[in-house]
This record gives C-alpha cells, structure tokens and sequence, in this order.
C-alpha cells in the first residue's frame, strides 16, 4: 500500500504540473491575441520634385493632391460603418526624415494598441527608434526592420485624422 502511494504522488505531481505549465503558456480564452498591423496607413517616397510628383499624379492619375500628397479613404473590413485612411507623400529627395535608413522610401503601418505593441517589440528585440509620440489623430513610433529599413506605426484616431483632413480643406481620393 505503502509502495503504491509513493509511486503514485510522482505522477500526480507531473500531471498538476503539466496543468499548471500548460496555463502559464497558453493565453486565457477571453484574453484576445496581441493585434499588430492591421492595414497600410501610409506610402512615403523621396523624389527630386515633391510638387512636380503630386502634380504628376493628380493631374494624369487622377489623386487629389495637397502640399501633404494625398489620402485615400476606405471603410474598414471589421466594421464597414467606419472609415480608415492611408496616407500618399512624396518627400524631397534631401529629407532627413526616413533616416537613419538610407532608402528612398518608408511605409507607415496602421496598428492597434500601441503601447503594448511597443513592449512586446522590445521583448522581442526590435529596435524602436524613438518613445510613442501623441497627437490629435493618434500614435506614432518608428522601428527599425532587420535590414535597416525605418518603418512607422500608427496607431490611427480615424475620427479626429479626418477632422483634421477637413480644418485643412482635402479632398480624399476614394
């Protein structure tokens, strides 16, 4: 009797710690994965002639072009009653702005949850560049990709991008 308590704790011991290792690496059910890019939120390109480019594709291209380049509206695949936006810009050739990477363009990635996609970059070992910038129409950060390319993230307050877009006087291109 004696004999087969001993040998059964073991094993009741490695099943309760299987359990309990199973739920320290498994996310509850009502805790949602970590969302990360959830669209393009903006092209970005070095060119000699920033206003000749806009000009360019306004007038043959059809792009409804400011001094910014120009935004594209769409309705959201999640929740079609609400309108996402994607940024257009060509930048002068000399812009510092895409450093320290010295290519001739960025793409800018609309993300959700900014702050904790930020940490688990971290944790992951991606370079960010900077800490989170807050503005009107949302969050930004800049992150570098493994072959040194700047990438930004957006983390996008449709509402008040448009708003702004408004004040402004654009003209979206849908």
């Amino acid at each position: 009797m004696k004999k087969s308590v001993v040998s059964t704790l073991p094993l009741l011991l490695m099943f309760c710690l299987g359990f309990a290792f199973k739920s320290y690496i498994t996310p509850a059910k009502d805790e949602a994965p970590l969302k990360r890019v959830t669209g393009i939120g903006g092209i970005f390109f070095k060119c000699k002639d920033p206003g000749k480019v806009r000009d360019w594709y306004k007038t043959h291209l059809g792009l409804n072009s400011d001094k910014y380049g120009t935004v594209f509206e769409w309705r959201q695949g999640a929740d079609s009653s609400k309108k996402g936006f994607t940024q257009w810009s060509p930048f002068a050739e000399t812009t510092k702005y895409f450093g320290p990477a010295e290519r001739t363009f960025m793409i800018n990635y609309r993300v959700a949850n900014m702050d904790q996609l930020v940490k688990q970059l971290k944790n992951e070992g991606v370079q960010v560049m900077d800490s989170i910038q807050v503005v009107e129409y949302g969050k930004f950060v800049h992150i570098l990709d493994v072959e040194g390319n700047k990438v930004e993230l957006w983390e996008p307050n449709d509402i008040e991008y448009e708003k702004m877009g408004n004040k402004l006087g654009s003209t979206t291109t849908k």
